[in-house]
């Protein structure tokens, strides 16, 4: 059974390229004449998307046969309206940086984008920024040079007319985007669910190791589920499939934040979903949701990058020593331990350069945090980490003589061994997030449970996190998305 229909105007339109039985014509879909074929994927190559037509009641109808469509009707919507997009500051360099070195005078040049690729070698980034803001499977993108190498305009391109370049670019990039379109199933027994393993194999500090990933997907084939690890670069392939589970650190203004929105847009289960990465990854939104709710923390402040302070000032209310944590941090970089006058002010210089807000927290040495992760409101695993040796966080980014960063040991513990104040506290505070996968940190301070942040993205290492449970740690979390699945084909 073919997942994927590709719908066509004529299909006469597919001449130039390779035989497929995924090929529905418009009229045929309207009409519910696709033969017993149930499409996860419907991909919309109808030659018009305007408003009222036919090509949009093909996404609109796809929508509510719960068919996953490419391009869905908001993108029709956005498209239709002419909704602008604007390039972040180093979109804008990289473009900069690709006219110099192409020689490109024209005021305006266009860019064509297939399945969020490009044929332009040093544009992959602006593409796939601009198919995350509109996911549509042929775009043409106006810019202009005098506007601070901005876009001008993003318009749907219909497959007729593509040149003959132009058509072997289309074909590449589907075949990229879907390999479903072209290649046999891998087993006469289709898996149950695809899943797609999102990480970042340069990372300095991934939320998994190899060998948890590794973990991940052999468990995931003795559960017959497709897992397969994508990077940012496959990241145009995520409508191929079912659940999306993000293993490379989250961030609202990166492309984490946007493929979790996308894959909650169009029903694909996700872990983190877009609403924990914004509610877990900034320390001042965790501070005034502690506050809010009554959650034990560390006495903090906010400071302003237009205020003036001093460390007698900020001490006053926090003690002293104190810590300056930039809002978006993650594995302890963007702190600050800060003990007179003289280290405020050097902490105060540099972080304001990244950050118009700070937060000053009450320092609370211990020998080690503890972590408890959490599934579905339930503790999933306990560990202790350690401080690194000599020093006051878990890691030490001031490197050996090896060039390696330092980190304190650990310990796995059995949920049942775990402080029941720690459990209960960690529990009350991952409600405030949501029901995903979490890592909440705490200190016992004489009896007290204090929450010190919650992990949207916790770390999954293996002979770590995974010492207790082994394969049913890797089994719990896979079965999360099975149900989660369950439930929105259920629907």
């Amino acid at each position: 059974m073919n997942s994927v229909l590709i719908l066509l105007n004529s299909l006469n339109d597919w001449k130039p390229y390779c035989e497929t039985d995924s090929l529905v014509t418009v009229t045929d879909y309207l009409e519910h004449r696709y033969g017993e074929r149930k499409p996860k994927l419907v991909i919309n190559l109808s030659d018009d998307y305007g408003y009222n037509s036919e090509g949009y009641y093909c996404s609109l109808l796809a929508q509510a046969r719960g068919h996953r469509v490419l391009p869905g009707v908001e993108t029709l919507n956005k498209l239709e309206s002419g909704a602008g997009i604007r390039m972040t500051r180093s979109l804008q360099q990289l473009c900069h940086q690709w006219i110099e070195r192409n020689r490109i005078s024209n005021e305006i040049w266009q860019l064509n984008i297939y399945f969020g690729t490009c044929r332009e070698k040093g544009l992959e980034k602006i593409a796939r920024f601009v198919f995350d803001h509109y996911p549509c499977p042929v775009l043409r993108v106006v810019m202009n040079n005098h506007a601070r190498n901005q876009i001008e305009s993003v318009q749907a391109l219909p497959l007729r007319q593509l040149s003959e370049s132009e058509q072997d670019d289309f074909a590449n990039a589907l075949d990229c985007f879907n390999k479903k379109v072209w290649r046999s199933p891998r087993s006469a027994k289709p898996a149950r669910y695809n899943l797609a393993i999102l990480y970042d194999p340069n990372e300095k500090f991934p939320p998994s190791d190899k060998d948890a990933l590794n973990k991940f997907l052999e468990v995931a084939r003795k559960m017959n589920i497709h897992a397969e690890l994508i990077t940012e670069e496959e990241a145009t392939r995520l409508m191929e499939f079912d659940a999306l589970f993000i293993r490379t650190t989250t961030s609202l203004n990166h492309y984490t934040y946007r493929l979790a929105q996308r894959a909650a847009m169009n029903d694909i289960a996700v872990i983190d979903d877009p609403e924990s990465i914004i509610r877990c990854t900034n320390k001042v939104y965790l501070c005034e949701l502690f506050e809010k709710a009554r959650i034990p923390a560390p006495a903090s402040q906010l400071l302003f990058r237009l205020n003036d302070y001093t460390f007698e000032e900020i001490s006053e209310r926090l003690g002293a020593p104190f810590i300056l944590k930039i809002p978006d941090g993650s594995f302890s970089v963007g702190m600050h331990k800060v003990g007179n006058e003289e280290e405020l002010r050097a902490a105060l210089g540099e972080m304001f350069e990244h950050s118009a807000v700070l937060l000053a927290q009450e320092f609370i040495p211990t020998e080690f945090d503890w972590r408890i992760g959490l599934l579905d409101g339930e503790p999933l695993f306990a560990c202790k980490y350690y401080m690194a040796k000599g020093h006051w966080q878990i890691y030490n980014h001031a490197h050996d003589d090896t060039g390696r960063n330092l980190c304190g040991a650990w310990e796995t513990v059995p949920i049942y061994k775990a402080p029941q104040k720690v459990l209960d506290t960690a529990v009350r505070a991952a409600a405030l997030i949501g029901k995903g996968l979490y890592g909440v940190d705490l200190k016992l301070i004489n009896g007290k449970a204090v929450v010190i942040e919650i992990n949207d993205n916790p770390s999954i290492d293996h002979e770590v996190e995974d010492a207790v449970l082994g394969d049913e740690l890797y089994y719990r979390i896979l079965n999360h998305f099975v149900h989660c699945l369950n439930r929105l084909h259920a629907q």
